[in-house]
């Protein structure tokens, strides 16, 4: 009864000052026409006021035109979204019985410049009946911005020390912005929604590569460049590629030696990026050195589109594009690193809270500036990282380096978090990741986002290491709860992320259970689009029954190698990558190998993954160090049309397509697919059997029909793309003797010296001899089949007759390795005496022929030609 008085006098003081409404509309005044007073209506009032807030959830409306000081109705707006959640959260203190269906912030459209990151808290939490939306008014845009406005820009019309005489004329200059008593630092400027480009010292994409790298005196020198004097410059930085990672190092000095520049760098990151094993400076004659540029200098502002920001006096400047009015202009820095953040704790997490149709813009990332940026992978930065000097650790007998990593700040932040979701949203503008849900994270879901122009990854979630915790030691936690556990990322668009850091990706999952990322579209990425665990270890860990499924990844490595598509680490049992569609990857111009690029990549310690239907150009994949129990199956250019089609954004989502950025003019790689050959030569008695080589060909993509053995020997007849990978799985094995035989000098092809079309099927015969000893005859021997199509044509011929399909010869110092390709359910001794059918040409070739061959090591006396069979 205390509860419904209560409940009434609020109603009736509400009514007083005439602010109650129901839905929107205001409520009806009940007055006695005798005595002008409201108590014989108590009884309707109350029925009809519950009435009321039973059928509808609490709406709290937000307005550019409200004020905090509103009580927040559609018609008295709060002015900020601080002020609504304030306001949700004491609705929910005192029980309101208003928010029994939930709790709505409806924001109307406008630009809401935040001056500290929203925080929700445990106290914020709704529940599966009552939720709390934050939510955009219909059809209207909202932007959270972190950013500031910079303003009152003027044309340049006075001499500036260092200005490139071609630059005099055309900058544009105003005065940087005060926050907080200092000078507004930043490292990203966007004009007109476009992001404009930190003066750097090469043009456009252009890099130039280093001289030399010296560990020990932690310095780098590069050549000298034309018309700057770099001596002469403070404040510079340098971004250098090196392998699967950039770094950024504030230069401390620099030296002029000859015609080149010893740089010298910043504590700590000089120390880290000297000492660390790897990602390093690449130094090679073949591929050539790493290469860089330099940043943050008023001496590289020479063309359109480059700003400086000049601290000392307090000044920005700008070359604006001939599109840009800088009269008009809106030209907006970030100053906040954090828009939002969601901080529950494991006992107490913040739970049924989403975000829906809301922009997220201009957020800021400082770090670099301040320490440096040298990251490990995925963009997470070494605070500590060096070379053993005795390899091993009890979980990693040959690891020769520690590192210890921090994570880089989000735009959105989220830790201890379940039921949560960010739906129909826009994260653009942002300096580092776009949304992070770490820690304590459960049953959250984003979907439906468009994730574009970001200098970090789009999305990261789970934990990736602490700060505490050495990267290679296996993560799991006692209290599961810490556990990033049965989240959803579905149906996003990612476009343009990791324009920064080259090294982040487009998802990036750490140490993750039940995860399912499913239907998203990446591209314009600069590494890997997606990247799923952690820990480089085949050891029991955190993570198990994960799924990435249906994505659509295409246009990535833009710019670091050791890549794919879809990148793994570590044991994840129970896990699957089935039915994504992953294409075109750009031709990186400065990539430490420019082959070693893939489209799916199991790194070390994969295990328990099944890898089945997804569609790729070619079977250009890496298991690099896998543990047991990979699956692949039915992957390639071959899965079927209906999964290529389905794959990427459903079709409640396409909507997103037209927002995809434009593609590089880059080249795409094409791979090369050649047939090759891999021999194992084993001790006697160690050749491993067949169901120990049926579950290795399971485990790597091999047909179950590629590997033959005879005797102590076993042969693998594949693709070439495949030879990276099995050279590093074919170790487990434990042959003496690993033999690749590429060298394909002879190849009969019945479509093209028959010209008839090949069957559908054929089943391959593969036989070895060796050339004789005598080198003048082994040239012979090769002349003879370098000209037998010319000289030789009736052997072609018999082979046309016999049904071959393909005959092959490759060869490995004097060893030979033959390939007949015959229709399948035919066998060679039915087909071969059709090569000599009225052919005596044939017969003369096979005598000559005998002249150069003999047996390889096991053979009977007088026996050549050996038949590897293959395994049952």
């Amino acid at each position: 009864m205390k509860y419904f008085l209560r409940k009434f006098y609020g109603f009736y003081n509400l009514l007083v000052r005439g602010d109650m409404y129901c839905d929107g509309v205001p409520m009806p005044w009940f007055v006695s026409p005798r005595t002008k007073q409201i108590k014989p209506f108590i009884s309707l009032l109350i029925f009809l006021s519950l009435l009321c807030y039973k059928v509808n959830a609490a709406d709290i409306y937000v307005s550019t035109n409200g004020s905090d000081t509103n009580v927040g109705t559609k018609e008295k707006p709060l002015a900020t979204l601080h002020s609504a959640i304030r306001k949700a959260r004491e609705l929910r203190r005192l029980n309101d019985i208003s928010v029994k269906g939930g709790i709505r912030i409806i924001i109307s459209k406008g630009f809401y410049q935040l001056h500290e990151a929203v925080v929700l808290r445990p106290e914020d939490s709704g529940t599966k009946d009552s939720p709390t939306t934050i939510i955009s008014a219909p059809n209207e845009k909202v932007i959270l911005s972190g950013g500031v406005q910079i303003k009152n820009w003027k044309k340049l019309n006075q001499t500036v020390a260092g200005l490139p005489k071609e630059s005099i004329g055309k900058v544009w200059v105003a005065d940087i912005p005060n926050l907080d008593g200092r000078n507004l630092h930043f490292r990203q400027l966007w004009v007109n929604g476009n992001k404009a480009v930190r003066a750097k010292n090469y043009n456009g994409d252009e890099m130039e590569r280093i001289l030399s790298w010296d560990s020990e005196k932690q310095t780098c020198k590069i050549p000298l460049q034309k018309n700057i004097n770099l001596a002469n410059i403070k404040g510079i930085e340098m971004l250098i590629h090196q392998w699967w990672a950039i770094a950024n190092l504030r230069v401390k000095s620099v030296k002029i030696v000859g015609n080149a520049a010893e740089l010298s760098f910043m504590q700590p990151e000089s120390r880290i990026q000297s000492e660390h094993p790897w990602p390093a400076p690449w130094i090679s004659d073949k591929t050539g050195n790493s290469a860089f540029y330099l940043t943050n200098a008023i001496q590289f502002l020479n063309e359109p589109g480059e700003w400086f920001e000049d601290l000392q006096n307090h000044k920005l400047y700008y070359w604006p594009k001939t599109s840009e009015n800088m009269l008009n202009a809106e030209v907006i820095a970030p100053a906040l690193e954090n828009l939002v953040k969601i901080e529950g704790t494991i006992d107490q997490p913040v739970s049924y809270v989403s975000f829906k149709n809301i922009s997220f813009e201009h957020s800021t990332w400082l770090r670099p500036s301040k320490q440096g940026h040298v990251p490990h992978q995925a963009g997470m930065y070494m605070l500590d990282a060096y070379k053993l000097e005795k390899a091993g650790t009890p979980d990693k007998p040959t690891l020769e380096n520690q590192a210890w990593v921090g994570r880089p700040a989000a735009a959105i932040e989220v830790s201890y978090a379940n039921h949560t979701a960010f739906e129909s949203c826009r994260f653009e503008h942002l300096a580092s990741t776009g949304l992070d849900y770490k820690k304590g994270t459960a049953e959250n879901e984003i979907k439906g986002n468009l994730f574009k122009d970001i200098g970090g990854s789009a999305i990261l979630i789970g934990t990736f290491s602490d700060e505490a915790t050495e990267v290679h030691l296996p993560y799991n936690p006692t209290d599961q709860r810490e556990i990033s556990t049965n989240n959803t990322i579905e149906n996003n668009l990612i476009s343009d992320v990791t324009n920064e850091d080259w090294g982040a990706v487009g998802i990036g999952a750490g140490y993750v259970k039940g995860i399912k990322i499913l239907h998203n579209e990446i591209s314009e990425v600069s590494y890997s689009g997606i990247s799923m665990g952690w820990g480089w270890t085949k050891a029991k860990n955190a993570m198990e029954n994960n799924t990435i499924s249906g994505n659509k990844i295409h246009h990535y490595g833009k710019h670091m190698y050791d890549v794919a598509g879809i990148y793994t680490l570590s044991a994840q049992p129970g896990s699957f990558i089935t039915n994504n569609v992953v294409d075109s990857i750009y031709k990186a111009p400065y990539s430490h190998l420019p082959d070693h690029w893939f489209y799916l990549y199991t790194d070390e310690g994969s295990s328990y993954f099944t890898i089945k239907n997804n569609w790729t150009p070619t079977e250009k994949y890496l298991q690099n160090a896998n543990g047991p129990d990979n699956l692949w199956e039915s992957n390639g250019p071959k899965v079927s049309d209906h999964i290529k089609q389905s794959a990427g954004l459903e079709k409640p989502f396409q909507y997103l397509l037209k927002e995809k950025a434009n593609y590089s003019k880059r080249g795409i790689n094409q791979a090369v697919d050649q047939s090759v050959v891999l021999e194992l030569v084993f001790k006697t008695g160690n050749l491993p059997g067949n169901n120990a080589l049926k579950t290795f060909a399971k485990e790597n993509n091999l047909l179950p029909g590629s590997i033959y053995k005879w005797k102590n020997r076993l042969v693998i007849y594949t693709s070439s793309l495949k030879v990276e990978s099995l050279q590093q799985t074919l170790k487990r094995l434990d042959a003496a003797e690993i033999k690749l035989y590429d060298n394909l000098f002879y190849d009969f092809n019945r479509e093209k010296n028959c010209g008839d079309k090949a069957v559908a099927e054929w089943d391959n015969i593969i036989l070895s001899a060796n050339l004789v000893k005598d080198e003048k005859r082994q040239k012979e021997y090769l002349a003879y089949h370098k000209t037998q199509f010319e000289k030789w044509p009736e052997i072609s011929k018999g082979f046309c007759k016999a049904e071959f399909q393909r005959l092959a010869i490759f060869k490995n110092d004097r060893q030979l390795m033959l390939i007949i390709s015959i229709p399948k359910g035919k066998s060679l001794d039915e087909l071969n005496p059709k090569t000599t059918e009225g052919n005596p040409k044939v017969d003369e070739w096979n005598a000559i022929m005998k002249k150069y061959q003999e047996g390889i090591e096991g053979t009977k006396p007088e026996e050549v030609w050996v038949f590897f069979k293959p395994i049952e």
